[in-house]
Parts: C-alpha cells; sequence; structure tokens
C-alpha cells in the first residue's frame, strides 16, 4: 500500500494497453483530513482470485494534483 503526495510527469519508450481488472474505492477520515483510497485486483486466472493486488490512497493535495492532470489528459471542462 502507498499514499501518494506526488505527480511527477514521466515519458517511456514504448506504451502498452495493460489488461482490464477491477478496481474499489473507499473515502475515508483520519484525524480531520480525507483520503481516497483505491485498491485494483488481479485478473480472474491468477493463483487468489479477488485477491487484493494494489492499494493507493490520496489526500487532498494529492487529489486535486491528479484531478488536474486528468483535466489536461482528457480535456475535462
Amino acid at each position: 500500500m502507498a499514499r501518494i503526495t506526488k505527480f511527477m510527469q514521466n515519458s517511456m519508450d514504448r506504451n502498452s494497453i495493460h489488461d482490464a481488472i477491477d478496481a474499489t474505492y473507499t473515502i475515508f477520515e483520519n484525524d480531520g483530513r480525507s483520503f481516497l483510497q483505491i485498491d485494483t485486483y488481479g485478473r480472474s486466472t491468477r493463483e487468489i482470485p479477488g485477491k487484493k493486488s494494489q492499494s493507493i490512497q490520496l489526500d487532498k493535495v494529492a487529489a486535486r494534483e491528479l484531478y488536474a492532470i486528468l483535466k489536461s489528459a482528457f480535456r475535462f471542462d
């Protein structure tokens, strides 16, 4: 599990589309601060189907930064 504190743009030599998987999200508070946690689950063909694979957490600062990135990348209004 990881809490993202900063996003930095990176370029890759080769890009590929990954397999589709399921994800869940939870919004919670801790010490008066709001957090978003996104949990991903591996492919249904993995050894233990339905097992949580990755978790990331965003606080308000990181969420605002991600929102700006998404707005720019997908031209959201």
